[in-house]
């Protein structure tokens, strides 16, 4: 258990944090305060994009987003259910995926112990805070008892701070999306066509292209895809 002070120095440091990289350096200072192998931010939305900030090897952070890891990656599916901190050896870890994921992320250094706090936050945000070292049980047990209260409150801050980039970076709409034009961009978010949405809201593909292309202009979007990711990300709908 780190001493009050340095403590509410480490939460002080995260909350005048600017930017995530700034978030990322006082997660360096709380890992080695910590004696740990690192601490991981990752942040997921309804989209399904993934985002955060970790002391992890560059490497490894651009092998994880280049093969999709967050979509099998057992920390992020296991503690997407949990409300209390998840033990990693208490997750899921028996499929031929999950296997050579934990294989591979030995190899880059990730740690064979783990500790993750889930938290969440509106418009359906969802984030994992976890810390990892390579060590036996006994000694990780220890270390989770004696630390579990802070990394829960660490946690909670970084998440807290996160959201403020995040939200910033997803502006609600000047102007309401109407009715018509959120259903159609919540049955394209479902994967049906648009000859099946147009069906299924007994309109004409014109008429569904009006309000597909209301809803981008409202949301600013490039595209009908970046319409959806956008609406699912500020919680104008949800998958």
């Amino acid at each position: 258990m780190l001493r009050r002070q340095t403590l509410n120095a480490i939460l002080e440091m995260i909350e005048m944090a600017t930017n995530l990289e700034e978030v990322a350096e006082v997660l360096l200072r709380f890992r080695d305060l910590l004696a740990v192998e690192h601490v991981i931010y990752r942040w997921v939305d309804r989209a399904g994009s993934i985002s955060g900030c970790s002391t992890l090897p560059t490497a490894w952070q651009d092998r994880y987003a280049a093969m999709g890891y967050h979509r099998i990656d057992p920390v992020v599916i296991g503690c997407y259910t949990a409300f209390h901190p998840v033990d990693w050896r208490d997750l899921d870890w028996s499929s031929r995926l999950a296997s050579a994921f934990r294989k591979d992320s030995l190899a880059f250094g990730v740690g064979s112990q783990g500790f993750s706090v889930p938290v969440r936050g509106p418009n359906g945000q969802y984030a994992v805070f976890s810390v990892t070292q390579t060590c036996d049980g006994e000694a990780w047990d220890r270390f989770t008892r004696k630390n579990g209260r802070d990394l829960i409150l660490v946690a909670h801050y970084v998440n807290r701070r996160a959201l403020d980039f995040e939200m910033s970076f997803y502006p609600l709409p000047e102007q309401p999306l109407s009715m018509r034009e959120t259903e159609a961009i919540a049955l394209l978010a479902e994967g049906h066509s648009r000859a099946r949405v147009a069906e299924m809201l007994e309109i004409s593909e014109h008429t569904l292209r009006v309000y597909i292309e209301g809803a981008r202009g409202k949301l600013q979007a490039q595209n009908t895809t970046h319409a959806v990711a956008r609406a699912v990300a500020i919680g104008l709908i949800s998958l």
